[in-house]
């Protein structure tokens, strides 16, 4: 069965071995988007993983610490650029870059330096998801932002978000609203149009397939979520993409 043909849920789609699928999403876009959203949990295990400054590195230089050095410095400045447009300020992202750049440069080993990238990923991460609800006051919408930002690729239902909150729908309605500026309706397919933006942009997995993964219940509603958006169906939004490659 070729890769096109099997159908996989958009875990497997971020889980995936990427030696074995044809076309994966590039590894370390997947890696950068996923500070950039401050999904930490994500984040954290990517950093296990031999993705990121671990293997495959090329030579930049033909000592082996200065080399994982350069290499920090190039991941700590995509980083940094990624979450300013992602909302960071560009002073505090630039400010968090240089402090780490310069506690790289302070180390001796290979594993201090991965270890530091782990930490500064993380770091990243984190801020972007406390952006993401800097101006949240209560704990209750909190915990539903950080349930929806963890669980995209299902189908969110107020029930479960009541359960979480103890509150009832229409306070909770309310509440999300009057705290976000949005209804929660309107945060997650938000949030899910923004995801498969990604997928659209880093892999040619079918529109259906991508649809399927974020749990829409059709492909059409999908498209139609997604024109809203971003003004472009998501066929003439991978074509765009590829007319500027």
């Amino acid at each position: 069965m070729s890769a096109r043909s099997k159908k996989i849920s958009y875990q497997e789609f971020l889980n995936r071995d990427y030696r074995i699928i044809h076309a994966p999403l590039l590894p370390e876009q997947d890696f950068y988007n996923s500070i950039r959203l401050g999904d930490v949990a994500k984040v954290r295990r990517l950093c296990k993983e031999p993705l990121h400054l671990k293997e495959g590195l090329g030579e930049l230089s033909e000592d082996s610490v200065q080399n994982m050095k350069y290499h920090f410095v190039i991941s700590t400045a995509m980083i940094a650029r990624t979450c300013i447009e992602g909302g960071m300020q560009l002073s505090e992202s630039y400010s968090m870059s240089d402090y780490y750049i310069q506690q790289c440069d302070l180390l001796g080993s290979i594993s201090e330096i991965s270890d530091l990238h782990d930490d500064m990923s993380l770091a990243y991460a984190r801020r972007m998801r406390s952006l993401a609800k800097e101006n949240v006051m209560s704990r209750h919408v909190v915990k539903c932002i950080d349930y929806i930002l963890e669980h995209l690729d299902e189908r969110i239902n107020m029930t479960k978000l009541c359960e979480l909150t103890g509150l009832s729908e229409g306070y909770l309605s309310r509440l999300f609203k009057k705290e976000t500026g949005v209804s929660i309706s309107d945060y997650i397919l938000a949030k899910k149009v923004e995801t498969a933006c990604n997928m659209l942009k880093h892999s040619d997995y079918p529109i259906m397939w991508i649809s399927n993964a974020l749990a829409f219940p059709s492909q059409s509603y999908f498209t139609r979520v997604f024109t809203k958006e971003c003004g472009t169906t998501p066929a003439k939004y991978r074509d765009g993409l590829h007319d500027r490659s």
